[in-house]
């Protein structure tokens, strides 16, 4: 029964999964998915009209499957009638290269004879050997006289005759057996698996005739896919199985249902607190970094080139420096020598120093500060470069149309030709703010104080790296993927809306 349970359980997630995933790819827009619904109501329509009649759809339904099935039985039997020739061809064919091989390695044995023969007495007889250049296809231009050749023939030893004619007979064997190559192979070719494949693709339906005809875009696509679908599809398919059992690396996964879920939500008080904090630190660091990573390279846009460059290298550096931690650290230091608390009491705002990494209240904040100042990464270039791209003829056209201000010209231009680039940017917006982890364990610690910035990811590393339950810690990732998920859903919906 628990096996039972266990395959029924992970049907129902890879379908609820997969149903998200195809939401995802397109654009959360439902109706796309209901192929069956809509055909049903479209014909229903026609029905209501009195076009059609139920029989008559009936009917035609089965004189189309009858059709198809027909036109299978035909194709597969050309298949089969053409293979059955194929594989006549190459036995007919190797047959034949037989006794081509066995006539040309006899042929090739007395010419290499003869020719070795005949070396050795044009060494011991240069006097004798007559050379007959002009008579070669390659260096002949023209054709000497009828009386010249017989000249030249007569002038020829036995020897140097006999070499020639094995030297013919050589050539026309040579032609003869790597034409008999050529037709085995042609052959073997026509009846290989990837002719068969290319048959099958051509006769299929629409989207299987694209892929045919596009194929060398999958090959070249073919060697990153597998790897994708090896590091990430499959360790994904993995943690949402080992989300159902118990394990600890040491023991082989037993099931025990939804005891993971059930416990991530009724009894681990840490989980919601750890929700909580991604929560906040997602829509208030989401959000906002977007926007600052847009609006700060839709100024830089505007410089001059080389400044351009300088002034994208310093928004840019903050996301890639070494030892930012150790800067922040020191500026919310808990003494009066750290930075923030040296300038409050400097200015009288505070009298004594707040202990900033030690306060609950203050850490969350804190948190969001820093990942903010880091915000600017991957989404801020590709703003950039989406800016660059714009194409600068769409402005003179809306001037023309009635565009009067920069922000029309930002929304009805720049922005629909940019969309690419802001999706790209909001789902690294999305997860990045939705993993943070290094910023909490570096400024806050690990665990934080009274967790104040415990993220689901350092909920997963506690699970998963300290206490190595991998099945308590697969249903925390499983959980995270579903909200990345959702979360993607939402953006890409509003991101639709932009230039609307």
């Amino acid at each position: 029964m628990k096996t039972v349970a266990v395959v029924i359980m992970l049907i129902i997630t890879v379908v609820l999964l997969v149903y998200l995933f195809i939401l995802a790819l397109t654009g959360g827009k439902k109706e796309k998915l209901n192929f069956k619904r809509r055909y049903h109501e479209k014909r229903q329509k026609e029905l209501d009209r009195g076009i059609v009649t139920r029989e008559d759809r009936k009917k035609e339904k089965e004189e189309i499957k009858k059709a198809l099935k027909e036109k299978r039985a035909e194709q597969k039997k050309q298949d089969k009638e053409y293979d059955d020739q194929v594989k006549e061809n190459i036995k007919t064919y190797k047959e034949e290269l037989k006794v081509v091989k066995e006539k040309y390695n006899q042929i090739k044995a007395e010419y290499l004879t003869a020719q070795a023969e005949y070396k050795k007495w044009a060494a011991e007889n240069p006097t004798l050997v007559v050379n007959d250049e002009t008579s070669d296809e390659e260096n002949q231009s023209f054709e000497l006289p009828m009386t010249a050749q017989k000249e030249e023939t007569a002038n020829k030893t036995a020897q140097q005759l006999a070499f020639e004619e094995k030297e013919k007979a050589y050539k026309e064997v040579s032609k003869e057996y790597e034409t008999a190559v050529l037709k085995l192979r042609i052959e073997k070719d026509r009846g290989s698996f990837i002719r068969k494949i290319d048959r099958w693709s051509k006769r299929g339906s629409r989207l299987r005739r694209e892929i045919f005809v596009k194929r060398q875009y999958y090959y070249l696509v073919a060697p990153y896919t597998i790897m994708f679908f090896i590091f990430t599809v499959l360790p994904v398919l993995m943690s949402l199985a080992l989300s159902f059992t118990y394990f600890n690396l040491l023991e082989f996964p037993k099931f025990n249902g939804w005891e993971n879920y059930r416990a991530l939500f009724v009894d681990d008080k840490v989980f919601m607190i750890a929700l909580k904090n991604t929560a906040i630190l997602a829509v208030v660091t989401g959000p906002v970094s977007y926007i600052m990573s847009f609006v700060f390279a839709w100024l830089i846009n505007e410089l001059k080139p080389l400044l351009r460059s300088f002034m994208t290298l310093i928004f840019y550096a903050p996301s890639i420096s070494g030892n930012v931690y150790l800067v922040w650290k020191l500026i919310f230091s808990s003494d009066s020598y750290g930075y923030a608390n040296s300038i409050l009491m400097e200015l009288n705002i505070i009298q004594e120093p707040v202990t900033w990494l030690q306060n609950s209240t203050y850490i969350i904040w804190i948190l969001i500060i820093v990942q903010l100042w880091m915000s600017l990464g991957v989404s801020f270039l590709s703003f950039i470069a989406g800016l660059q791209s714009v194409n600068r003829e769409f402005y003179e056209a809306g001037a023309i149309d009635g565009i009067r201000s920069r922000w029309q010209e930002l929304w009805y231009i720049t922005l629909p030709q940019m969309k690419s680039q802001l999706m790209f940017g909001a789902v690294m917006q999305i997860t990045s703010s939705l993993a943070i982890a290094e910023v909490s364990i570096n400024i806050a610690g690990f665990p934080s104080v009274e967790y104040a910035g415990h993220t689901i990811i350092t909920h997963l590393m506690d699970y998963g790296n300290t206490r190595m339950e991998m099945g308590y810690a697969s249903a925390i990732a499983t959980i995270l993927f579903i909200i990345m998920i959702l979360a993607n859903l939402l953006v890409r919906k509003i991101l639709r809306r932009v230039g609307s």
